[in-house]
């Protein structure tokens, strides 16, 4: 059975270290864990890994955010995924910073990547959601997301990391609902 991991974010070294590449920071762990290379391919950077008998195919898309729906709907269908085995990583900042949040379907939330990729798939997919906090002054959203991770931050971030790439692979392993159920944190 394969699955199709999607962390969103941008390509480029000056996005590499924001808090909207979150996404990107969850797949790269999981091929880390697995000790699994990336190849550049069609529209993104891809790796495979396998957990617990399934397939995990890891994608970051290289379409920038507000074009990640391209990205993911060439690979589900060059993968014959189904939509149900899609599984899209990203941040959000109506979380507090840390926090996760599974859904099987939902709203764009204001995220330009999940507006993107609702207009060409919809949004009956599953998503988790990355808390990146919103401490930020009115009208300085944009450079709060596309902004590095603070120092206090980078205390947590690789547990934060960790427990979202868990919450992936058991996303995988055991299905939405039991996954939300154990990960969700409160």
């Amino acid at each position: 059975m394969k699955y199709l991991i999607v962390g969103l974010g941008n390509v480029g070294a000056e996005y590499a270290d924001t808090r909207h590449n979150v996404g990107f920071l969850v797949v790269d762990q999981l091929a880390k864990d697995a000790e699994a290379s990336w190849e550049t391919e069609h529209l993104g950077a891809l790796s495979k890994i396998k957990h617990k008998g399934r397939t995990l195919i890891l994608l970051k898309p290289s379409t920038y955010m507000n074009r990640s729906g391209k990205s993911v709907n060439y690979w589900l269908q060059k993968e014959k995924i189904p939509i149900e085995n899609l599984l899209i990583v990203l941040d959000d900042l109506n979380l507090e910073y840390g926090k996760q949040r599974l859904r099987g379907k939902g709203s764009d939330g204001g995220h330009n990547g999940l507006k993107d990729i609702d207009q060409v798939i919809g949004n009956n997919y599953a998503r988790l959601r990355i808390g990146i906090g919103n401490d930020f002054r009115k009208g300085q959203q944009v450079d709060f997301v596309l902004g590095e991770w603070s120092d206090e931050e980078n205390v947590d971030l690789p547990e934060i990391i960790k427990y979202a790439a868990d919450t992936s692979k058991s996303f995988a392993a055991v299905g939405l609902a039991h996954t939300m159920n154990t990960f969700n944190k409160k």
